[in-house]
C-alpha cells in the first residue's frame, strides 16, 4: 500500500534535489537510483539473516555497501566521491542480475555538492524495505510525478482504469499476454496480481489462505511471469518497466525495446490478451509503417489498434484505450478500421469522461472490448459518469467515476452473450446496436450519440432563435474610473488588453467606449476583427464603440455553453456566409441576421451552473447537425437582403 510517508519522503527527497536537478524526470532517476541502490544493501541484510551471503555488495564491492556510504565518519565529499564512483561500477558488476546492471548503465551524479548529497542519502536512508511490493509502491509514486510524455502522446494510465480493463478482460494464468507500448508495465503487472488473486484467496480478518490447494506453484508463477510481455520504443521506458516488474515479483521480466509499428521483428507473435494505452500523437509527417497492416495509414493511434486486433490469437482478447477520433472521425481509414474492428470481435465500447488524463492532456478517450471467443450479433455502448460518491475510485480528487459499476455491467454482457439469450440482454437496460446496422451505416462511428436520439445531453429541448435569448445593452462609460478595456480577439474571446499588449491601445480617453456588465456578450465583427465573446473577468469593463453589446435575457442557460455554441466552428461558418459589404467597406454580419441564428438547448443543460456542465462534452457531429439544419432561413433572409448567400 502507498501510505502518505512514502509519499511524503519522496517528495521531501524531491525539494532536496530541485536546487540542483529541476528536471523532473532527472529527479525520479536520481531518486529511483538512490532507492535501488539501497534496497540491494537491504536484500543483502535479510539475505545474512536468514543464514544465507550477500549478493550485490560482495567480491570487491563491499566498499560501496550502503552501510558503508553511510558511516557517519566519512566526510561530505568521500561520500560524494565514494556514491558518484558506486552508481558509475556497479553496470560492471558481475555478480548481480543482468537487470540491475543494464538499470546502472550510464547512471552519474549529476551535481557535485556533498551539502546536497547528504540530505539526500538521510531522506533516502529512511525508507524500510521489508517486501519489494514496498519499493514498487514507492516507484508507482515516482513515476506518477513524471506525468506526461507528452511530445509522444503519451499519458500515465491511471491505475483504476487499469484495473477496470484488466478485471473485464480477466486474463487467466495460461495466457499469453502483452502490452505493445507499455510505458512503465501497468498493464502487466496488474494482470499478474489478478491472476495472483484469482488463486490466492485469503480470509479477511486473519489473513490466512482460504483455497490453499488452488494456490499457483512456485513453477506455474515462473511460467505466469514468461508470458507477460511488453514492447516500448523509448529504452528508459523500458529500463523503467523491467525495474518495476522486479519490484513486483518479476525475477526475469520480459520487456523489449522494440518499435511496434516500424519493426517487423516480432511481427510473427501471437497473444491470447493483449492491453494497451498507446500513443495518441503521431510525429509531423505521421509514422512510416511496413507494408504488413490491414489498415495502411500514418497515424499512431489507427496503427496501434490494427496491430493489437491483427495480433490476437483466434480467441484472443483486447481492451485498447484509444482518443475519440477512432471513433468517430469520418474518412477512408478510420472506416476502413471500424469495420474490421465491428467485424473482428469487438463487443463493447466504454466512453470515459472528459478529463481522464488531466493535467497532462485533456484529450476524450473511450475503451475498446474485443473478444473473439465470443459470438456477439451487437455493439454494446456504456458510459462511465462522474459521481458523488467518495468512496468511489477518482480520476482526481474532485472527480469520482462509476467504474465499479460499469465492470458489473460489462460482465453481466459477458454472461448473457454465453448464454445467448435475447431476453437477458435486453433486461440490463444497456444501449446496444446490432453490428448489421452499424456496418451498413456511413461511417460506421462507434459512438452512441450517432445510434440514441435519447442519450445525455443529446436530448434537445428546443431550437430557439437568439432574439429570445439576447437584448441590447453597452451604455457609454462615460465618466467611471479605472476600468479595464477589453478586445475581441479570434482564438480567445474576449480579452484584457492591458494583459495582451505592451503598450495602451485604447484612446486616453474611453468616456464614449460601451461599457460591458459582467456576463454580457461582446460581438465584433467582422470576422478579421474578431468574433465574440463573453466578458466573465469584471463587474465592469470597457470596449470600443465598434462592438455591439449584449445582455442574455434567460438566467437559465449558463454563460458557459452559450459561448461554446457562439464560438463553434459551424457557427462562424454562417457567420462568415451572412456577412455584407466589400473590400471598400467593413464586412459585417446585419443584427437582424444574426438575431435570427438558431441555437439548440438541450434539456439537461437548461437551469445548470457553469460548473456542472464543464465535463459534458459538446463537441459531436449532432450538434453541428442541430445548427446546419434548423437555420435554413438565415441564408434565406440574406437572399431577400442582398439577393445571394455570400
Amino acid at each position: 500500500m502507498l501510505t502518505q510517508e512514502i509519499k511524503k519522503k519522496i517528495d521531501s527527497a524531491r525539494d532536496i534535489l530541485v536546487g540542483k536537478v529541476p528536471d523532473p524526470k532527472a529527479q525520479v532517476e536520481q531518486i529511483t537510483t538512490a532507492l535501488i541502490y539501497k534496497f540491494m544493501d537491504d536484500m543483502d541484510k535479510a539475505s545474512v539473516v536468514f543464514g544465507g551471503k550477500s549478493r550485490f555488495f560482495s567480491n570487491g564491492f563491499e566498499k560501496y555497501a550502503w552501510s558503508k556510504l553511510m558511516d557517519p565518519k566519512l566526510g561530505g565529499q568521500e561520500r560524494l566521491e565514494l556514491y558518484g564512483e558506486a552508481i558509475m561500477k556497479m553496470s560492471q558488476n558481475p555478480h548481480i542480475p543482468q537487470l540491475f546492471r543494464d538499470f546502472f548503465k550510464d547512471a552519474f551524479l549529476p551535481y557535485r555538492s556533498p551539502e546536497t548529497l547528504n540530505l539526500f542519502l538521510k531522506e533516502i536512508n529512511g525508507f524500510e524495505y521489508d517486501h519489494s511490493e514496498n519499493l514498487g509502491n514507492a516507484f508507482e509514486y515516482m513515476l506518477s510525478i513524471m506525468g506526461s510524455q507528452g511530445d509522444a502522446g503519451q499519458f500515465r494510465t491511471p491505475r483504476h482504469i487499469i484495473d477496470f480493463i484488466v478485471d473485464v478482460i480477466d486474463p487467466k494464468k495460461d495466457e499469453t499476454i502483452l502490452d505493445p507500448a507499455c510505458g512503465t508495465a501497468g498493464f502487466l503487472i496488474s494482470a499478474y496480481k489478478h491472476i495472483i488473486n484469482q488463486h490466492d484467496c485469503r480470509d479477511n480478518k486473519t489473513g490466512e489462505l482460504t483455497n490453499a490447494e488452488q494456490s499457483l506453484t512456485p513453477d506455474e508463477k515462473k511460467k505466469l511471469t514468461g508470458n507477460l510481455v511488453g514492447y516500448d520504443i523509448s529504452p528508459d521506458m523500458v529500463k523503467l518497466s523491467k525495474v518495476n516488474m522486479y519490484l513486483h515479483g518479476f525475477a526475469d521480466p520480459k520487456i523489449y525495446e522494440y518499435d511496434t509499428l516500424s519493426s517487423e521483428e516480432r511481427w510473427d507473435e501471437f497473444y491470447d490478451v493483449i492491453m494497451a494505452n498507446p500513443p495518441f500523437m503521431s510525429p509531423k509527417g505521421g509514422i512510416r509503417p511496413h507494408k504488413r497492416f490491414s489498415v495502411q495509414a500514418n497515424r499512431s493511434e489507427v496503427l496501434f489498434v490494427d496491430y493489437i486486433k491483427e495480433h490476437l490469437r483466434p480467441d484472443g482478447r483486447a481492451g485498447i484505450i484509444v482518443p475519440d477520433g477512432v471513433i468517430n472521425t469520418s474518412g477512408r481509414t478510420y472506416n476502413s478500421l471500424r469495420k474490421e474492428l465491428v467485424g473482428g470481435g469487438l463487443w463493447a465500447i466504454v466512453d470515459l469522461p472528459a478529463g481522464i488524463f488531466q493535467p497532462y492532456s485533456k484529450v476524450k478517450t473511450s475503451i475498446l472490448f474485443i473478444d473473439k471467443s465470443i459470438k456477439s450479433r451487437n455493439i454494446y455502448f456504456l458510459k462511465v459518469e462522474t459521481i458523488q460518491v467518495n468512496t468511489s475510485y477518482e480520476i482526481s480528487q474532485s472527480m469520482p467515476i462509476n467504474i465499479g459499476l460499469v465492470t458489473d455491467k460489462l460482465i453481466d454482457i459477458k454472461k448473457a452473450i454465453s448464454l445467448n439469450s435475447q431476453e437477458i440482454e435486453n433486461a440490463l437496460d444497456i444501449k446496444f446496436k446490432s453490428k448489421e446496422t452499424i456496418l451498413n451505416s456511413k461511417n460506421a462511428f462507434l459512438k452512441q450519440e450517432y445510434y440514441f436520439d435519447n442519450t445525455g445531453p443529446q436530448q434537445i429541448w428546443g431550437m430557439v432563435p437568439l432574439s429570445s435569448i439576447l437584448e441590447k445593452s453597452g451604455e457609454k462609460v462615460g465618466k467611471r474610473k479605472n476600468i479595464p478595456v477589453m478586445s475581441i480577439t479570434m482564438n480567445n474571446g474576449l480579452i484584457d488588453q492591458s494583459k495582451k499588449f505592451k503598450k495602451r491601445i485604447a484612446n486616453i480617453d474611453i468616456s464614449k467606449y460601451k461599457l460591458v456588465k459582467r456576463d454580457e456578450l461582446v460581438v465584433g465583427f467582422p470576422i478579421d476583427e474578431g468574433v465574440l465573446g463573453f466578458q466573465t473577468k469584471y463587474d465592469y469593463a470597457a470596449v470600443s464603440p465598434a462592438y455591439d453589446v449584449w445582455r442574455v435575457k434567460r438566467s437559465d442557460i449558463p454563460i458557459i455553453y452559450l459561448e461554446y455554441i457562439l464560438r463553434s466552428p459551424v457557427a462562424i461558418n454562417l457567420y462568415k456566409n451572412s456577412m455584407k459589404g466589400t473590400a471598400n467597406r467593413r464586412r459585417v454580419v446585419p443584427k437582424e441576421i444574426f438575431l435570427s441564428l438558431k441555437i439548440p438547448i438541450y434539456e439537461n443543460i437548461v437551469g445548470k451552473t457553469s460548473k456542472q456542465i464543464e465535463d459534458i462534452n459538446f463537441q459531436n457531429k449532432k450538434l453541428e447537425k442541430h445548427i446546419l439544419n434548423n437555420n435554413e432561413e438565415i441564408k434565406q433572409k440574406v437572399a431577400e437582403l442582398w439577393g445571394d448567400n455570400k
